[in-house]
C-alpha cells in the first residue's frame, strides 16, 4: 500500500498507524483523510487484525489540528464538504469492532482531538495538550467534537472547552476522563502495546460483541440495551472461542482462542 502522510505497519495481530506529516506537526489535511480511509478499509478486510493503535510521529504532536492552508480556502459549501468527509473518515474509525488506542504523544488540537475521541480508549504523553480550539478561527468543531467530548467528558465541560477554545495538559485530560491514562514520553507507545497485548490474550469474538454492546448502548433505552446484551451473550455462547476457554478454566489452563 502507498501511503503519503501515515505509516502503517501489521505487527503480529495488531496495526500500528502513525500519522506522518512532522514538518507540519501532523496537522490532518485531505490526503491524509484520503490515506486513513484506505487504512481503515484494509483493516476492516483484513480478518487477523484484532486491534488498532493509533499514534503521531515525533514527540511534539499527536496531530496539531486541520491543515489551516487548506481549510482557509472553505466557503459555506465546500466548508461543509470538507466537515463531512472529515467526519465520514472518524465514523468509520469509531464503527470498527476491534479494540481502537489513541496514543496521544504531544498536541492533540482540532480534528487530532476529535481522532482521538473516535478510538474506543486514549492514553497520553505527560506533555500532552488537547482540545478544540475552532473557536479562534472563527469555526466550530467538524469532525464530530460537538457530539463525542460532551459524551465523554459530560456536557458542562465540553461546553466550557469548546466555547472557551482552551487547552488541558495531559494531568487535568486524565481528571476529566478524556483520556485513560498518562505515561512518560519514552514510555507512550510501549505501554499502549503492552495493553493492547493484554486484550489480544482474550478471546476476540467476546472482545468485539463486548464493543458491539457498548458502542449500541448510546443509541438504545436500557430495557432495549439489556435486550441486546442477552441476544449478544447468546451468540457468545454458541462460539467455539466459548467452549474453548470455559474448558481451559475447567482444565486450569491457558485457553487458545481461533476466533471461531
Amino acid at each position: 500500500m502507498d501511503f503519503q502522510t501515515i505509516i502503517y505497519e501489521k505487527k503480529e495481530n495488531y496495526v500500528l498507524i502513525t500519522l506522518n506529516r512532522p514538518d507540519k506537526l501532523n496537522a490532518l489535511n485531505n490526503q491524509m483523510f484520503s490515506d486513513l480511509d484506505l487504512a481503515f478499509r484494509t483493516i476492516e478486510e483484513d480478518r487477523d487484525v484484532q486491534a488498532l493503535i493509533l499514534t503521531g510521529i515525533g514527540e511534539k504532536a499527536f496531530a496539531a489540528g486541520a491543515d489551516i492552508k487548506e481549510l482557509h480556502d472553505c466557503d459555506d459549501r465546500s466548508g461543509k464538504l470538507f466537515s463531512e468527509y472529515g467526519s465520514y473518515v472518524m465514523k468509520r474509525l469509531s464503527e470498527l469492532r476491534i479494540p481502537t488506542i489513541a496514543a496521544v504523544n504531544g498536541f492533540a488540537l482540532g480534528g487530532g482531538c476529535e481522532l482521538t475521541m473516535a478510538c474506543h480508549i486514549r492514553f497520553a504523553s505527560e506533555n500532552a495538550k488537547m482540545g478544540q480550539p475552532e473557536v479562534n478561527l472563527g469555526i466550530i468543531p467538524g469532525y464530530g467534537g460537538t457530539q463525542r467530548l460532551p459524551a465523554i467528558v459530560g456536557k458542562a465541560k465540553a461546553m466550557e472547552l469548546i466555547l472557551t477554545g482552551n487547552m488541558v495538559d495531559a494531568k487535568e485530560a486524565l481528571r476529566i476522563g478524556l483520556v485513560n491514562a498518562v505515561y512518560q514520553q519514552s514510555d507512550l507507545l510501549q505501554k499502549t502495546e503492552d495493553f493492547v497485548k493484554v486484550i489480544l490474550s482474550k478471546g476476540p469474538l467476546a472482545v468485539s460483541a463486548a464493543i458491539d454492546c457498548i458502542e449500541t448502548s448510546e443509541r438504545l433505552s436500557p430495557s432495549d440495551g439489556l435486550a441486546y446484551e442477552s441476544r449478544m451473550f447468546g451468540k457468545t455462547c454458541g462460539t467455539e472461542d466459548f467452549k474453548e476457554g470455559t474448558q481451559a478454566f475447567l482444565e486450569k489452563r491457558k485457553a487458545e482462542f481461533k476466533a471461531k
